[in-house]
């Protein structure tokens, strides 16, 4: 089975057609804590400053749309957008900065009032992206990737919220699944996002932390960033099984993107069913996997978590914003550099969550009702920044 058709799973378990055109989406609606919070003064102040729906068009920037991930954020955004009756546009990045800056800036610079989720290709992108918005009138939630130094309260109310769900946490769930799984000693490779990425880092800590503190005997050998591509991931493993052979005995990939292109390139080579994955994400077409048991159940451990969700999440904070039912200046710290929960999940209970993407329109009805910060189950947990382990 090639990469594509694999990437191309998840479109279809999401009922969503894969584009290569651009264009993109948001969403609306009071959140109840707003209303508990802001009173009667909110609603004047959503009446004489807020920006009307019309004026507003939904943006949805991603790294890549050959990622599972990357297309379900595609697929949340556009189901708040028409939930909203917003018009949206996709930017494509493909995995280039400049890419997704100047496609920004072209979208900015057309004059509507644009909110915007951005899921940044480094963190060094994310002060360019929220001072373009800002000059713009528009306003932006950055999602995994943005300098440890740069926070919206420093910034202002044009640069509504930084998101994420725990990296490190997730780096020790799977490390502690792997290394189980493997007996407890070892070799490992390692397939990280981008280099220049806080979300790929943080998981790393804590894959490094799991290891060194709990599990001595389990080596790992070699990490290779690549990218949050499938092919990348693909093509580096390749080289990792030449180079290594059959001292590898355990896989963790920081997402389940690069899962797909590694997997395939074990199974290619004849060492599938003796090899372990984990990863981060617990994507449709890793649940298809876990299910058929594929390469002698080589899926160990996962993280769950769903970037449909964090598209909607971060499109509709941004949106309450533009249109005044929230300030974000007036926001607590954890509601403007949000940690939102994640599961640690394995073969015994992944069906528990898997059933969440049969029924995405009925999850963002919730996340209207219930507002971003407490919609389960990716409810509010913490204030960032993330403190990286110490040992």
């Amino acid at each position: 089975m090639s990469l594509k058709s694999n990437a191309n799973r998840l479109a279809k378990l999401l009922g969503i057609a894969m584009v290569a055109g651009l264009t993109l989406a948001g969403c609306t609606t009071a959140a109840s804590e707003s209303a508990s919070t802001s009173s009667s003064t909110s609603a004047e102040s959503s009446e004489s400053t807020g920006v009307k729906k019309e004026d507003i068009v939904f943006v949805a920037s991603v790294i890549n749309t050959t990622n599972p991930y990357f297309a379900a954020n595609i697929a949340g955004a556009e189901a708040l957008a028409k939930k909203l009756g917003v018009p949206i546009e996709i930017v494509d990045s493909e995995g280039s900065s400049q890419v997704q800056n100047s496609k920004i800036q072209a979208i900015l610079a057309k004059g509507k009032t644009v909110v915007m989720f951005v899921n940044t290709v480094s963190s060094a992108d994310a002060p360019i992206i929220v001072e373009a918005t800002k000059a713009a009138g528009g306003f932006v939630t950055i999602w995994w990737n943005k300098p440890d130094d740069y926070e919206p309260r420093d910034v202002g109310d044009n640069f509504v919220a930084f998101q994420k769900h725990p990296g490190v946490s997730s780096g020790e769930c799977t490390a502690d699944r792997l290394a189980e799984s493997i007996g407890g000693s070892g070799k490992i490779i390692a397939l990280p996002g981008v280099q220049d990425s806080t979300t790929s880092a943080t998981r790393v800590a804590g894959l490094e932390y799991a290891l060194a503190t709990r599990w001595p005997d389990v080596e790992l050998v070699e990490l290779r960033p690549s990218d949050w591509d499938p092919e990348l991931a693909y093509r580096n493993s390749q080289d990792l099984i030449t180079k290594y052979g059959s001292d590898i005995k355990g896989v963790w990939t920081a997402d389940d993107g690069m899962q797909i292109g590694a997997m395939k390139a074990f199974e290619d080579a004849g060492r599938l069913d003796q090899v372990k994955f984990v990863s981060d994400g617990l994507y449709p077409p890793t649940i298809e996997d876990m299910r058929s048991g594929r390469g002698n159940n080589a899926i160990v451990g996962e993280t769950f978590h769903r970037g449909w969700a964090a598209s909607a999440i971060g499109l509709y904070t941004a949106y309450l914003a533009a249109i005044g039912e929230i300030v974000p200046s007036e926001l607590s710290n954890d509601k403007r550099h949000s940690l939102f929960e994640i599961a640690c999940v394995g073969p015994e209970n992944f069906e528990d969550f898997a059933s969440l993407d049969n029924d995405v329109d009925g999850w963002i009805d919730q996340l209207i009702i219930n507002g971003p910060w407490d919609t389960a189950p990716f409810k509010l947990i913490g204030e960032g920044p993330e403190i990286l382990p110490q040992y």
